[in-house]
């Protein structure tokens, strides 16, 4: 099948790979030039390294960093309170490590999986700049903003958060809602070297190679998540907190703000004391910018006629069990084994069959991780949770969680619904996982 997919970022490109590896031919409208993928680090956990790395992504030349575990701390003294260590166990019960890696090299490690020439399947193609201003399910086809109409067999809506094909789906406006206990980010990356090299942030160090730190003062709803990426060439910094002033409107996600503005708004609070506040200084930080962080009731339906969702356009999660990156390459596996088999001559029953088996996989899955993902890890879990754990116990330790979040095994889920809804003798076609070179 000739399939269109709105979005080059992490999930459309997870949906790339998975769709050119099960025989379909993928072209990519993106509406960014890509020369500058937005964002800082980001978590690449066991669920989805799983599959990643057999694909043929190599995280040592990703320059990813394996996490050896994560400190939660006093706020006050920066002393661990409670610390849960990666570098035992991680691989052990999990079957992969954790890593931390920066955004961009995650991305065009995907995207080199995405087009490469001598790789299994037709090379997908990437049109960048390219805005898409109307979707149309049912021929289905999609409308470019310089009047090309684009039709396919498929469409996938993987553009993000904000995406126009949401309405489509629903057939009703489903707007966004800033998060309830924090509504707001900063994010800052710092050169490791510059942080050791003063004497007055060297201390912080101590104790991060490999680790995650989160210091958190829940009584007013602030909290600093920091981690190393790029091989310990450089630190991640995430500054949450609740702003009321937050204006979703105006709110530019790719403009920098002002580094003045991250200090005003922890000034007098514990959570960035004196000591932290070197941090974002002229001598640090080059470029912060802040995020609304924004909240939307799982939906139940993702498909209609023959466009369906991927990624933060099918489920927005918030950042704090660092699952969005996951979720969405998630879903690209899940949806190119749905649709494996199938040629440009499938009727339309056949591929609406299909994207039922994608979504069976799916919807209670990303609605489960997006409801544990509203708050933290010392936080209390929504009581919207029942909805999504089907008799399950509430996962209210953090072991309890991580297990739900990187015991998930998406492979054997698929095989097993392929196996259930498609054909008995379902089996990963040979050229999804090719031989590492």
């Amino acid at each position: 099948m000739n399939v269109s997919i709105v979005g080059a970022g992490i999930s459309g490109l997870s949906v790339a790979i998975s769709l050119r590896r099960t025989g379909h031919t993928v072209t990519l409208y993106d509406r960014s030039t890509l020369l500058n993928e937005v964002g800082a680090a980001i978590n690449v956990p066991p669920n989805v390294g799983r599959v990643l790395l057999p694909w043929g992504l190599d995280p040592e030349k990703s320059r990813f960093v394996a996490s050896r575990g994560m400190d939660f701390c006093n706020h006050k003294t920066l002393e661990p309170i409670f610390r849960v260590d990666h570098s035992t166990k991680a691989a052990d019960v999990w079957g992969v490590e954790l890593y931390f890696a920066h955004r961009v090299d995650l991305h065009e490690a995907l995207k080199r999986l995405a087009t490469e020439e001598d790789g299994p399947g037709v090379p997908a193609k990437i049109v960048p700049g390219t805005e898409v201003v109307e979707f149309d399910p049912e021929t289905p086809s999609i409308t470019l903003s310089n009047g090309t109409r684009v039709t396919s067999h498929l469409v996938v809506a993987a553009d993000g958060i904000n995406s126009r094909a949401v309405e489509v789906v629903l057939g009703e406006a489903r707007p966004l809602l800033p998060a309830n206990t924090v509504n707001c980010c900063f994010r800052f990356l710092v050169p490791w070297n510059i942080l050791a090299e003063d004497e007055n942030t060297n201390p912080f160090l101590n104790g991060h190679e490999g680790r995650a730190k989160v210091h958190s003062d829940v009584e007013s709803k602030i909290r600093l998540v920091s981690y190393p990426c790029r091989g310990h060439e450089v630190m991640n910094f995430v500054c949450l907190l609740y702003d009321d002033k937050m204006s979703l409107d105006k709110e530019d996600w790719h403009a920098s703000v002002p580094k003045d503005e991250l200090l005003r708004k922890f000034q007098g609070n514990v959570a960035l004391d004196a000591h932290h506040r070197h941090y974002p200084n002229r001598s640090k930080a080059t470029d912060v910018k802040r995020w609304p962080l924004l909240y939307r009731k799982p939906i139940q339906t993702w498909s209609k006629h023959l466009m369906t969702l991927a990624g933060d356009a099918a489920h927005p999660l918030l950042p704090h069990k660092a699952q969005g990156g996951a979720q969405g390459i998630e879903d690209g596996i899940a949806l190119g084994l749905a649709l494996s088999g199938l040629t440009s001559a499938a009727p339309k029953w056949q591929v609406q069959s299909r994207l039922a088996v994608y979504e069976d996989i799916r919807v209670k899955r990303a609605s489960l991780q997006a409801v544990l993902s509203n708050t933290g890890y010392d936080e209390p879990i929504p009581d919207e949770i029942h909805d999504y754990l089907e008799g399950k116990p509430v996962p209210d330790t953090v072991e309890a969680q991580m297990k739900i979040s990187y015991g998930y095994d998406v492979m054997r889920h698929i095989v097993q619904k392929m196996k259930e809804k498609v054909d008995p003798e379902f089996k990963v076609p040979s050229g999804f996982f090719p031989a590492r070179k």
